[in-house]
């Protein structure tokens, strides 16, 4: 009797498992942007400009993971002086950490639309963990690829202070509000 629980729990999870359909993240349409403040003075902007990754998404079942990697070294603020100083030690320290990495732990639905995805943020080598709100999620048929493409829309804010991204503290706030446009393509 106990054999046969098993092959029919082996069954089930290799279907549940079949459910999931793999995504890879589109680095032509996905830029993880972020916000500062600038001594009270303005809003400082970037963004970073060569992302990779997967999703795993099961509609049906709710599930799924989200896997990315972030070049350190495409930070982008629109001035190049600024790109290099970033990617200093004293800054983003891009040749000993070269990734920002979010591997996600849940994905969290509402009905059928996807809301938040719950996830670890590794930056300078501390990870720490950091919720995306997503409140944007559509799926279609790309008329142009013919294949499945996903994209979402996400928020974040935390306290770059708590991954050691201290400098010109407290000039600049420590409080980061990280937005992100993604799109996968399925998997062939």
């Amino acid at each position: 009797m106990k054999f046969k629980f098993l092959i029919a729990a082996l069954i089930a999870a290799g279907a549940s498992s079949a459910m999931a359909d793999t995504f890879n993240i589109d680095p032509n349409h996905t830029y993880p942007s972020f916000e500062a403040d600038h001594m009270g003075l303005s809003v400082w902007r970037g963004k970073f400009g060569k992302t990779t990754g997967t999703v795993e998404l099961d509609r049906a079942g709710k599930k799924g993971s989200l896997d990315i990697a972030i070049d350190a070294k495409s930070i982008d603020f629109g001035l190049e002086a600024m790109n290099a100083h970033a990617r200093k030690p004293e800054m983003f320290n891009v040749e000993q950490f070269p990734q920002v990495t979010y591997k996600s732990t849940a994905l969290k639905f509402d009905g059928d639309k996807l809301v938040a995805v719950e996830g670890n943020l590794t930056l300078l080598g501390v990870t720490k963990p950091v919720t995306l709100n997503v409140s944007k999620f559509k799926c279609i048929m790309h008329p142009r690829l013919k294949r499945e493409v996903c994209g979402a829309d996400a928020t974040a804010e935390f306290k770059r202070s708590d991954f050691g991204l201290n400098y010109g503290m407290p000039n600049f706030s420590p409080e980061v509000k990280l937005a992100i446009q993604v799109e996968a393509i399925k998997a062939e």
